[in-house]
C-alpha cells in the first residue's frame, strides 16, 4: 500500500466525522444564508479546528461565496477545500543540508516520540544518510532501552549514557561520534516533560549551545512531536512548548487513530508552525513528509 493510501485510510475517521457532517449540513439547506454559515462554523469547531481558525474559514467562505456569486450550498464544499489548502501553505521539509545536520525531537511523554525517532532514522537511512541517535532523555531508563530497540530495528548507531546523566553530555558525545564516523544526521531524543518550563528551557538552551559549539553552522531542526488523537490539547501543548523552544516544525503522530485530524489546520494557521512529518501506523516505514495537497485530497475526495 502506498503512503497516500495509508494517509487516506488514516484520515478516514476524520473524513467521516468532519466532512460527513459538513455534507449533511450542505444537503439540508436549499439556499446559502447565515444559518448555514453558523452551522458550518460549529461543525468546524467541534472537528478540532479551533475557534479562531474556524471563524477565519467561515469569514473567508462568506467573502468568496459573495465574490463568486455562488447560490447552491453544494458549491461551498469546493471553496472550503480551496481555503483549507491555502491555510496549510507551502510544504516544508526537514533541513539536512549540512554534515552533520542536527534534529532535536521534543514533546511530552506518550506522544510516540521514541517510535517516531526510530521511524525517522529508518527513513533517513533509506535516503542514503548515515544517522546517529543521541539518547538524551536520560530521566527514564525505559526511554533509553526503548530507543535502543528502535535504533537496532532501523540499523543506525545510538549514543547513550546511564540513567540520570546530563542530557547535554550525551548530545556532546553524539556530535563527537558524528564527526569521527562522518555521520550525516544526529537525531536527539529529549525528556518529555513540561511541568517545569524553566528547567526545560534551560536544558534545551544548553543542548542548543553544545550543538552550535560542536557543529558550528549546522542545520538545526527542533521538531515537536504531537499526538493527533488529543485534538486541541495538542495545540495547547504546541503553544506551551513554543514559549520555551524555537520550534521549526511539528511531527503529528497517530493520525490513523483519530477523528481529530483537523488539528493540522489549527496548528498551521493558529501557530504558524509547519507540520513537517506525519505518522499513520505502527510499522517502521509509517512516516512521511507532510504534503498539504495529499492531506486535503485524502480528506475531501
Amino acid at each position: 500500500m502506498g503512503f497516500f493510501e495509508k494517509l487516506k485510510n488514516g484520515l478516514k475517521k476524520t473524513k467521516d466525522s468532519m466532512i460527513g457532517k459538513i455534507e449533511r449540513i450542505l444537503n439540508s439547506f436549499t439556499k446559502i444564508d447565515e444559518d448555514l454559515f453558523e452551522e458550518l462554523e460549529d461543525t468546524l469547531i467541534t472537528s478540532d479546528i479551533g475557534v479562531n481558525t474556524s471563524t477565519k474559514i467561515c469569514d473567508l467562505l462568506r467573502e468568496r461565496v459573495k465574490r463568486d456569486g455562488i447560490k447552491d450550498p453544494a458549491g461551498i464544499k469546493d471553496v472550503l477545500k480551496e481555503i483549507i489548502a491555502e491555510m496549510l501553505g507551502e510544504d516544508t521539509t526537514i533541513d539536512t543540508s549540512t554534515t552533520p545536520s542536527v534534529i532535536l525531537v521534543i514533546g511530552v511523554n506518550g506522544v510516540g516520540k521514541t517510535t517516531t525517532i526510530g521511524k525517522l532514522s529508518n527513513q533517513l537511512k533509506n535516503d542514503g544518510k548515515k544517522v546517529i541517535v543521541a539518547a538524551a532523555d536520560t530521566f527514564r531508563a525505559a526511554a533509553i532501552d526503548q530507543l535502543e530497540v528502535w535504533t537496532q530495528r532501523a540499523g543506525v548507531d545510538i549514543i547513550k549514557h546511564k540513567e540520570g546523566s546530563d542530557p547535554a553530555a550525551v548530545v556532546f558525545d553524539a556530535l563527537q561520534a558524528a564527526k569521527s564516523r562522518k555521520a550525516d544526521v544526529v537525531i536527539c531524543d529529549t525528556a518529555g516533560r513540561l511541568h517545569n518550563k524553566k528547567n526545560l528551557m534551560d536544558e534545551l538552551k544548553k543542548i542548543s549551545r553544545i550543538v552550535h559549539q560542536q557543529a558550528e553552522g549546522c542545520a538545526l531542526e527542533v521538531l515537536l512531536a504531537l499526538d493527533a488523537t488529543t485534538g486541541q490539547n495538542a495545540v495547547n501543548q504546541a503553544k506551551q512548548f513554543n514559549e520555551v523552544a524555537d520550534i521549526t516544525g511539528i511531527i503529528l503522530t497517530k493520525l490513523d487513530g483519530t477523528a481529530k485530524g483537523g488539528i493540522i489546520i489549527s496548528i498551521t494557521d493558529d501557530l504558524k508552525i509547519p507540520v513537517k512529518l506525519v505518522t499513520v501506523g505502527e510499522q517502521i516505514d509509517d512516516i512521511q513528509p507532510f504534503i498539504a495537497k495529499n492531506f486535503v485530497n485524502a480528506l475531501f475526495e
